[in-house]
């Protein structure tokens, strides 16, 4: 496979600011394009023009896994939650004609905010640290609670039967690799098999990769300035969402998992795991989990498949994050954290 990415030379500026210049109101005078640390997956632009700043974001250049980098459905979600309760950055255009970029690409508004990757956030105060994660619940409840119907979202993925086919997804994945299993995530692959809800019918939207750092804070009044990354967004059950998220409170606090480890959250100002919960709860208007042990290790389930799937390939030379052989080599211990919620319930 060829090396993908996009680099921008000064071809690339003078026809991506002609296009721009003639297809969106107000856009002049491109003067310098940075790209963002973040966002790898599909590279990440601000665009720093005469009067404001806009962010691009495209497909990486070369040969790509089909149904991977999936920004026109990230521009749809974007678009069509304008009006919604949720906070994002708004989109202007898409542009699918290759001969601007060489890749497509869609402009969306320059949101000021913060990233952090630390869920501990040690370089804040309690209630700074307090207001984040409200905010990151009332977002998640947010997301749970939009109208499909209304925005247009319908057809946005499968409803029903999401967490079997997401399970039967992992597995079979997991099972074709070639390389170290472990006991603990062949048990809990069993287990969760055993153990599979009958579907209850909810189906929302879903973000799909919903964790702090994903999240934009404005640093002013620490809320929620925008989610980002809809990559995996689709129609799903949102207690996979919420249980995505809430393995943090379990996953070590080191910087390769950056978890909140054996951290005491009400001495940081942290909500715990069941705090959380329940005010999302709240906020979505469901009615206090049923099962929540399965979601959760379904979850850790699922994260294991990805870090082995990782593991593979920076075995192979395949991975470019110099800490994917590190970073792959977690499922081990994921697996037996889901292992052990497995068995030891909630």
């Amino acid at each position: 496979m060829a090396e993908v990415g996009v680099s921008m030379n000064k071809d690339d500026l003078r026809s991506l600011s002609a296009y721009l210049e003639q297809n969106v109101q107000g856009f002049s005078g491109l003067k310098h394009v940075q790209k963002f640390a973040v966002g790898q997956s599909n590279p990440t632009f601000c665009l720093n023009t005469e009067k404001e700043k806009f962010v691009l974001r495209c497909k990486p250049r070369g040969k790509l896994v089909q149904s991977a980098h999936a920004i026109d459905r990230e521009y749809r979600v974007l678009t069509a939650l304008a009006d919604t309760d949720v906070p994002i950055a708004k989109t202007i255009l898409y542009c699918e004609d290759l001969d601007v970029l060489g890749t497509e690409f869609y402009l969306m508004e320059f949101v000021q905010g913060e990233i952090f990757s630390d869920p501990a956030l040690p370089s804040l105060n309690n209630h700074q640290r307090t207001d984040i994660y409200q905010g990151q619940c009332s977002a998640l409840a947010a997301i749970h609670s939009v109208d499909l119907r209304a925005v247009n979202l319908t057809d946005y993925g499968r409803p029903g039967s999401y967490l079997e086919r997401q399970y039967e997804r992992w597995s079979q994945q997991y099972r074709s690799t070639k390389i170290e299993r472990v006991e603990a995530m062949g048990q809990l692959i069993s287990w969760l098999g055993r153990n599979m809800p009958s579907d209850d019918g909810r189906a929302t939207l879903v973000h799909g990769d919903y964790r702090l750092d994903n999240l934009m804070i404005s640093t002013p009044d620490w809320s929620i300035a925008a989610v980002v990354d809809w990559e995996l967004s689709t129609i799903g059950h949102p207690y996979a969402d919420l249980a995505y998220q809430c393995m943090q409170w379990r996953l070590p606090n080191n910087p390769i998992a950056k978890g909140l480890g054996a951290i005491d959250r009400n001495k940081v100002g942290i909500p715990t795991e069941r705090q959380y919960i329940a005010e999302y709860c709240k906020l979505s208007g469901n009615v206090p989990i049923a099962n929540w042990s399965f979601y959760l290790a379904f979850s850790f389930f699922r994260l294991a498949a990805i870090l082995h799937g990782i593991l593979e390939r920076s075995t192979g030379g395949n991975a470019s994050n110099p800490q994917a052989v590190a970073v792959g080599g977690m499922y081990r211990s994921v697996a037996g954290m889901g292992l052990d919620v497995a068995h030891n319930g909630y």
